[in-house]
């Protein structure tokens, strides 16, 4: 199962103090929905961080982010081994469809895929 991209989740109060501070090392925000945002390397755009002031649809604010081709794919082989779901698979409003696993460490972690735009083919 290919992997897109891991990014930590780091749970914040401070969206612009965080901003401003990883920009002093280089990172731009490419993402903000007011309770979660993302900064990126221009250079780099893998390199990622998350910063959140709470979970809009879960019950946790997950630890790590884990992009993947097939969340469907993923979703199917951690029930299969019995992982605990933290939250169940769905589509949100954002454009991306995900769910929450708790990992042996007890950290929870958001496995996601980005569905392709509405009319959209999902190639890029």
């Amino acid at each position: 199962m290919p992997i897109r991209r891991v990014v930590p989740d780091i749970h914040s109060d401070d969206l612009d103090g965080s901003r401003t501070f990883y920009g002093l090392l280089g990172f731009e925000e490419v993402m903000n929905l007011g309770w979660v945002m993302t900064l990126a390397s221009p250079a780099n755009p893998t390199a990622q961080l998350i910063f959140m002031t709470h979970d809009k649809t879960a019950p946790v604010t997950p630890d790590m982010s884990i992009e993947v081709d097939d969340v469907d794919a993923a979703y199917a082989a951690v029930l299969a081994a019995g992982a605990p779901i933290v939250r169940s698979l769905q589509d949100e409003e954002w454009g991306v469809r995900r769910f929450f696993v708790q990992d042996p460490n007890g950290r929870v972690v958001n496995v996601l895929g980005h569905r392709p735009p509405a009319g959209g083919t999902g190639s890029d």
